[in-house]
């Protein structure tokens, strides 16, 4: 778990490190490796938050074409929203499936919900709605940015009192639509 954990750390300072300017090269990801991997970091404070955990994920690698740290922070991102939304413990769904040439990736909570005048400000950078010191209001904006970058889409459906959904829709990676084929020499 130490490993992980600091497998994830790294990936984040790399994040903070790229300006943009140097693009990086895309490999097949598994997110559900991904989201195993979050989970597994986080899971000592969702523990102390009495935040309880269902996952779904489809039973096939979820592959889609990515960079792993920064599909890492997405999903980081989204778990401690979850979490912070809920300070009185609840829980945290996470599904995977496959669909029509995409993976998507669903992360609700049943905590206290969005209002809705909200809703259309929640990826503006530094909009926040939490305590002085508690959060920067970056963090849905960096997950927009990054998820965006990956050619998805990111989309919310909230309640107050209710809970919070967001889905993330990535391509699949065409590693996992397509077996390689064998390379050798020709009869």
């Amino acid at each position: 778990q130490t490993f992980r954990a600091a497998k994830i750390v790294n990936g984040l300072l790399n994040l903070s490190r790229s300006g943009g300017s140097n693009p990086e090269e895309t490999a097949p990801v598994d997110l559900n490796a991904v989201i195993n991997d979050v989970l597994s970091l986080l899971e000592p404070q969702l523990v102390a938050s009495k935040v309880k955990v269902r996952r779904e994920l489809c039973p096939s690698p979820a592959l889609v074409g990515g960079i792993e740290h920064k599909l890492q922070q997405v999903f980081l991102n989204l778990f401690l929203n979850a979490r912070d939304a809920m300070p009185k413990g609840g829980w945290l769904s996470v599904e995977t499936r496959l669909n029509d040439g995409h993976v998507l990736a669903e992360v609700a909570d049943t905590g206290s919900g969005i209002p809705s005048e909200h809703l259309s400000r929640i990826y503006d950078p530094f909009f926040t709605t939490k305590l002085i010191g508690k959060g920067t209001g970056l963090g849905l904006s960096i997950t927009y940015g990054i998820v965006r970058e990956h050619e998805g889409t990111l989309t919310c459906q909230s309640a107050v009192g209710q809970g919070t959904r967001f889905m993330v829709s990535l391509p699949a990676s065409i590693a996992a639509e397509r077996p390689k084929r064998a390379v050798g020499p020709r009869d």
